[in-house]
């Protein structure tokens, strides 16, 4: 396709997109339903029913698309030979599996029976996975269908992988990429599992945090006592382990491991400039969940901290009776989930020696302490200065009428850094997801404006490098 034919084929393509949009909804109302949990062995056909509903939708835009096997969940290989010639390869990610919807009691609809339901800023879908990941899938496979209608094919070459184990790190996917390296070699990855700033303002995510999450398990007498008969004698783990674990942080909010720091470089001024000019409210934003006071290392400014300065957080701890009533007992062990977020420079294997370290020293005479490496991942900084990231600004601005902000991401997509050790690229995040989709939580959403602006910028998108 000629570069004068593009400006008047996107606009029919934007048009087919807006005219498709509720027919899109209610595409994605079926992915929704199906419950894909990754985690649950019980849900593994439902996985490979998402993998299969997924590949016969891009087969539906023109793409050569198959569910292939992996030791765990499967995931949909999809080409597309574009328009021929030297057009740009794109590889496109995503994932279909979704965490498992607990607690269900605080849903206010059930959690795969997808409902739109009016917000503060207009309709919003409701339901497990709308916005993490299936809903941001979504935003690339109507794009694909518009063009597809309205475009005559796409003006690029096209590669997807939508894998179904991304809630479980993702254990499958790099000897999968690296088995298949030759057939899905790309220029670049477009991810689309990242935010906005806000529900007007888009962004580009260009660098994330990455991840050391660990168990660790203290052991103590070979069986559960009585805590009358044992209690002031015998080694109690919970105990043990809640002291150790309670030593994480010192006074100043600063993760207390020896050595944890070294690695981490400060912020650059001109960063710190930039981030200040967003004109972050952290008071707001805490108080949307209830909070009032900042945590994490003193005398920092927020956003520096959630984007820019490693963490250390239990999300996990049990060991002894946790049912109703009392059971007067010393438990046997106790353990503890604990996830580091990771940034640049800091290796995810060092950080765990310094955790081993730091608990093993800490444990008392007669315990017995064990850290496991569940998943680990180091940090991102995408580079900013390539032609796909001016084509994702340039199409993004034309969206939404006002610039992209080049931001940071807390989280980790651990994706990133697969798609670089095993394919030699970098990846694109152009997200749609806002702060308050509650990822995770009961009730996730996902905006239908952020929905169909998504749509549209993926298509704009394909235009800008087709």
């Amino acid at each position: 396709m000629s570069v004068a034919a593009i400006k008047p084929t996107l606009a029919s393509v934007l048009a087919a997109a807006d005219a498709g949009l509720e027919t899109t909804r209610k595409r994605l109302f079926d992915l929704l339903s199906i419950p894909s949990v990754s985690t649950d062995p019980a849900h593994a056909e439902d996985c490979r029913r998402a993998a299969e509903w997924i590949a016969a939708d891009l087969r539906e835009s023109g793409f050569s698309a198959a569910v292939r096997e992996t030791k765990g969940r499967p995931l949909v290989l999809a080409h597309h030979a574009g328009p021929g010639g030297n057009a740009p390869h794109l590889l496109y990610y995503g994932h279909y599996d979704v965490q498992p919807p607990d607690p269900v009691s605080l849903w206010k609809s059930p959690p795969f029976a997808p409902v739109l339901a009016e917000g503060p800023r207009g309709p919003r879908i409701v339901a497990r996975g709308a916005v993490d990941d299936k809903g941001q899938t979504m935003t690339f496979l109507a794009a694909f269908r518009a063009w597809h209608e309205a475009g005559g094919g796409l003006p690029v070459r096209a590669t997807v992988v939508i894998e179904g184990e991304e809630e479980i790190g993702s254990p499958n996917l790099e000897p999968f990429l690296t088995a298949e390296r030759e057939k899905i070699a790309a220029d670049v990855a477009v991810i689309s599992d990242t935010g906005m700033w806000n529900i007007e303002t888009p962004a580009l995510t260009t660098r994330l945090r990455g991840m050391a999450y660990t168990e660790i398990t203290l052991k103590g007498p070979s069986r559960d006592l009585h805590s009358g008969m044992y209690g002031g004698s015998a080694l109690n783990p919970i105990n043990a382990l809640t002291a150790i674990l309670g030593g994480l942080h010192d006074a100043e909010g600063r993760v207390a491991i020896p050595g944890f720091y070294d690695d981490v470089r400060p912020l650059d001024a001109a960063t710190a400039a930039e981030w200040q000019a967003l004109g972050f409210d952290e008071a707001a934003y805490l108080g949307a969940i209830g909070l009032s006071h900042p945590s994490g290392e003193r005398g920092l400014p927020g956003l520096e901290r959630l984007w820019a300065r490693p963490t250390a957080d239990l999300n996990g701890i049990w060991g002894g009776y946790a049912g109703p009533g009392s059971k007067t007992v010393i438990p046997s062990e106790a353990g503890a989930k604990l996830s580091f977020r990771l940034v640049p420079n800091q290796d995810p294997d060092k950080i765990v020696a310094g955790l081993r370290r730091f608990v093993t020293e800490r444990a008392p005479a007669d315990a017995t302490i064990e850290v496991k490496v569940l998943s680990a991942s180091r940090a991102i900084n995408v580079p900013l200065d390539t032609p796909f990231v001016r084509a994702a600004r340039t199409a993004l601005a034309e969206e939404f009428s006002r610039p992209a902000l080049m931001m940071g991401c807390g989280g980790s997509v651990p994706v990133v850094e697969s798609l670089s050790r095993a394919l030699g690229i970098s990846s694109l995040l152009m997200g749609f997801g806002l702060e308050d989709d509650q990822i995770h939580s009961p009730n996730e959403k996902f905006e239908l404006a952020c929905l169909h602006h998504g749509i549209r910028s993926h298509a704009r998108l394909l235009a800008a490098l087709g």
